[in-house]
């Protein structure tokens, strides 16, 4: 004959199970999904405003960590120049100040913006200044730099300027050192190259 007093413990058991089952799927849901390229974060602009920069999915991106009282400050007009001449075949220049080299960007981001303007008339994205090395590294730049993320091309950020080309997948398909000029074939060879990839 059926024990009912075996019913009750087996419920107990079946209930608990169930619900420690639906607390590991919320939990994995809620899990934050680890970003596989460059369009997966979201920063803030050089005015405070968020960016995902998934809007940027199909095309060519050239990011680099700028500053505005280094030697190769004047590099801001060969970018301006390269953006220029390939933004109507899906370029763009993505450039994130920051001051960890020498203190070479000591401004606010509204005194960046203002340089970037009256100097080199900008036109292309601006970002809000971050750290682009040691313990506080942005996410983006920790991507950018770490072997797990992108072991083809990582390693600490060395100085200003220094330069990383992302196709239009979102894959960081090459890094330039920040004496590498913007304008010079090299690097415009390159930028050609990902561009003609559909």
């Amino acid at each position: 004959m059926f024990d009912r007093s075996l019913l009750l413990p087996a419920l107990a058991v079946l209930t608990a199970s169930l619900a420690w089952t639906a607390l590991a799927m919320v939990s994995a849901q809620e899990a934050p999904r680890k970003p596989a390229s460059v369009l997966d974060f979201r920063v803030k602009d050089i005015d405070g405003k968020d960016v995902d920069l998934a809007r940027f999915r199909g095309k060519v991106l050239l990011i680099v960590n700028t500053a505005s009282q280094c030697g190769h400050t004047p590099q801001y007009k060969d970018l301006e120049s390269i953006y220029e001449k390939y933004k109507g075949q899906g370029f763009e220049v993505l450039a994130f100040p920051a001051n960890e080299f020498g203190f070479q960007e000591p401004g606010t981001d509204e005194q960046i913006k203002e340089f970037c303007s009256t100097n080199y008339k900008i036109r292309f994205p601006l970002f809000s200044k971050i750290i682009v090395n040691g313990k506080k590294i942005h996410p983006l730049y920790d991507f950018l730099t770490s072997n797990a993320t992108n072991p083809k091309f990582a390693g600490p950020i060395q100085w200003n300027f220094t330069k990383f080309l992302v196709n239009r997948k979102g894959e960081v398909i090459g890094r330039f050192q920040p004496e590498d000029n913007p304008a010079a074939a090299k690097l415009t060879g390159a930028i050609e190259k990902a561009l003609a990839e559909k």
